[in-house]
């Protein structure tokens, strides 16, 4: 039943405007030319084993100083590459790792790509998912039932929406990216 209602009540209100959500929630600390705190509403309900593979990793600690490496205006910022990801790491690579757990079958649902949504990033391949993830800037429909959706940002689209964005090929930030300065759990 919860799951019916969060899919009506994400058809309803935009993704950013909750107070609160049903957790766990990821925290994440925004530094560089955005700063502040982003919560993200992880949907469990929706998408479990990537929940779980998110929230594991940022219990861990991956997700500390991991760069937001491809960012598009008017469309998402993505982040999450805890391999090749980190600030100071060799910028060139950030966007082609993951983390060394197992890439996740998708979970592809019914809750669409509205503004504030979290999908998992992938290869060509749907069952390839594993730690980088999206948050998307404004709706992007043709994503529906294409990629997993984890979560909605329901504190801090404002930060979001001043995340430096990419000048280089394919959204590639250019120069300092903003980063993930700390990702931790509230459940």
């Amino acid at each position: 039943m919860r799951k019916l209602l969060t899919i009506v009540a994400l058809a309803a209100t935009p993704a950013f405007a909750q107070e609160d959500g049903p957790g766990p929630n990821l925290v994440i600390e925004v530094g560089g030319e955005a700063n502040g705190r982003v919560v993200i509403d992880m949907l469990d309900d929706v998408a479990p084993e990537h929940v779980a593979q998110i929230t594991g990793l940022a219990e861990e600690g991956a997700y500390d100083n991991v760069v937001f490496h491809r960012v598009i205006d008017g469309f998402m910022a993505q982040t999450g590459d805890v391999e090749f990801g980190k600030l100071g790491s060799d910028m060139r690579m950030a966007g082609r790792g993951g983390s060394s757990r197992p890439d996740l079958p998708a979970e592809f649902s019914n809750v669409p790509y509205d503004r504030g949504i979290v999908g998992m990033a992938r290869s060509q391949d749907p069952n390839s998912a594993n730690s980088q993830f999206f948050i998307m800037f404004a709706e992007g429909y043709f994503l529906n039932g294409q990629y997993t959706v984890v979560g909605r940002v329901i504190e801090g689209m404002d930060v979001v929406d001043a995340i430096k964005r990419g000048a280089g090929p394919n959204g590639a930030v250019l120069g300092e990216p903003d980063r993930m300065v700390s990702v931790t759990v509230e459940r």
